[in-house]
């Protein structure tokens, strides 16, 4: 009985023993199923995902036509991606996104209107908003010549622009809305001919085409202010000479209508100086010139008897404000004029536009004998 008892349990044993293997190798089977299941799972799943990363950074398809968008100041790279996508130019703003952290780009991207056709790709549109590749604008291109009054640079922009002289000129007289008038300090309207008379910097522009005239004029002052401020210290100079900045561009306007040669301007400048210290009359043709608003050949005396606070012939000091606009050579004369003993000079006739320096009337004289003997020769 005993034995059978044994017998029995080993043959139990046995059975157990198999069936406890064959149990877990039917476990074994399923969990390697299972993990290859999922990892096929996985493969679809990250070539689901490559391709989708794949698909979406592809170029749009072209479509031959281009697109504006325009890129607002403050605008971040999430911002401006999601607008290319609006505007049709990638396919995914999510992925522009990550493709701009990945590359460490979008920081420097620029404000302004740009141009895309669809197939552009992430790394031109990249470089293009880098490098602030907006539209061309059309633009207009004038020049203003040194020594233009306000009436003549109001011909200018009108014939420039297709508008009326009369639109610019009255910008001039009245400096209205213009935000440079108290950044320069231009005085009221007063005595003076033109407000803006001498704060119109000559040079050549380049504007946008719908530029308003506001802000045409409003760019020929801040023109003069950058060119003020290249000059090295000069609010300290002009405190120093004890003048405000309407007397240095008067004086400036004056080295313009008198002098042709630039090495000529700070020795006429010292001679004004030298005749306002003295209290003496400038006596300058140019001053009258611009009170009859028109350039004569020869200035008769009743021209010199006119009433007006322009005419430098019947009234000492300055003028009351410049009577044009000078350049930069005859303002940086006027702020560093050249010292000498000269209190007259007169124009060479002899076609070299330089002048014969005197220090006494008695010399003077004697240089306008020697102009008049020189047009002589020069015409014979």
């Amino acid at each position: 009985m005993h034995d059978y008892f044994l017998k029995y349990l080993l043959n139990l044993n046995e059975y157990n023993f198999i069936f406890i293997v064959g149990k877990r190798g039917v476990g074994l089977k399923s969990a390697i199923r299972n993990l290859l299941i999922v990892l096929l799972l996985l493969i679809i799943a990250a070539g689901g995902g490559i391709w989708y990363v794949w698909n979406g950074m592809k170029p749009v398809e072209p479509s031959g036509s281009a697109v504006t968008f325009t890129v607002q100041k403050g605008m971040g790279s999430s911002e401006i991606a999601n607008l290319l996508e609006k505007h049709g130019i990638i396919r995914s703003a999510l992925l522009f996104k990550g493709y701009l952290k990945w590359t460490n780009e979008g920081s420097q991207f620029k404000a302004g209107t740009y141009s895309a056709a669809p197939g552009a790709t992430y790394d031109n549109l990249i470089s293009r908003l880098n490098a602030g590749d907006v539209v061309k604008k059309e633009t207009v291109v004038f020049t203003i010549p040194e020594g233009y009054t306000a009436e003549q640079i109001a011909d200018r922009l009108a014939q420039a622009w297709g508008k009326e002289a009369s639109v610019f000129l009255s910008l001039m007289d009245k400096g209205e809305g213009l935000k440079e008038m108290e950044v320069l300090g231009v005085p009221p309207d007063q005595d003076l001919r033109h407000r803006l008379e001498g704060y119109l910097f000559p040079e050549t522009y380049e504007l946008v085409k719908g530029s308003t005239p506001q802000q045409i004029v409003e760019k020929l002052m801040d023109e003069l202010q950058k060119k003020l401020d290249s000059i090295p210290d000069w609010q300290t100079r002009l405190k120093e000479r004890g003048m405000t900045l309407h007397e240095l561009l008067t004086v400036a306007s004056l080295v313009e209508r008198e002098v042709v040669v630039d090495s000529e301007r700070p020795l006429v400048a010292g001679v004004i100086y030298n005749r306002l210290k003295k209290g003496q009359k400038l006596e300058i043709d140019a001053t009258v010139q611009y009170l009859l608003g028109r350039q004569k050949e020869r200035l008769l005396y009743k021209d010199l008897e006119i009433k007006s606070p322009y005419n430098t012939y019947r009234n000492t000091g300055l003028p009351p404000g410049p009577i044009c606009n000078p350049g930069l050579a005859s303002i940086k004369a006027a702020l560093a004029p050249e010292a000498s003993d000269y209190y007259f000079y007169v124009t060479k006739k002899d076609g070299t536009h330089t002048h014969l320096f005197a220090k006494t009337y008695k010399e003077h004289l004697a240089n306008v004998k020697k102009s008049q003997q020189g047009a002589k020769e020069t015409s014979s």
